[in-house]
């Protein structure tokens, strides 16, 4: 589970009013870690705007990026869960867990974000995930 997403890299019941506050509150523990330069946000955010929100990939589960590259200075991960679910206009709204990741290039994060996606669509993973009170609950959950 290390190996895919750290320890450190986990949020649990973060604040957030809108879709874009979900988003920097993810991209926010990228940016602390060094991981992500803080204008990587505002891309991920003019993403969604320019393209909906296709980033809402699953009831409950939104993954936020932006393209390859700008603004990413290592590959990484994060993921928060929300302490309110906000809507990002999908069909798939209202949104509790929000998986941000930044790449160097369009590949090399494909084996993790494949793995991390394993592990989130095992039935009543995300609606678990949206319920845990700790990080140590959450990675629990994720390696059930």
């Amino acid at each position: 589970m290390e190996e895919i997403l750290q320890k450190n890299h986990i949020r649990v019941k973060e604040p957030a009013a809108t879709w874009e506050d979900a988003i920097r509150r993810a991209g926010s523990v990228l940016a602390e870690a060094g991981s992500i330069e803080p204008e990587y946000m505002d891309y991920m955010i003019e993403s969604v705007k320019e393209y909906g929100p296709y980033v809402v990939i699953s009831p409950m589960l939104a993954i936020a990026h932006a393209a390859p590259g700008r603004g990413v200075i290592r590959n990484d991960m994060s993921l928060i869960t929300l302490a309110s679910p906000v809507n990002f206009g999908s069909e798939n709204d209202p949104v509790s867990v929000v998986l941000c990741f930044g790449s160097m290039d369009p590949t090399s994060h494909i084996y993790r974000l494949t793995k991390i996606a394993e592990l989130l669509s095992k039935e009543s993973r995300i609606s678990d995930l949206a319920c845990a009170a700790t990080v140590d609950e959450v990675i629990t959950i994720l390696n059930r």
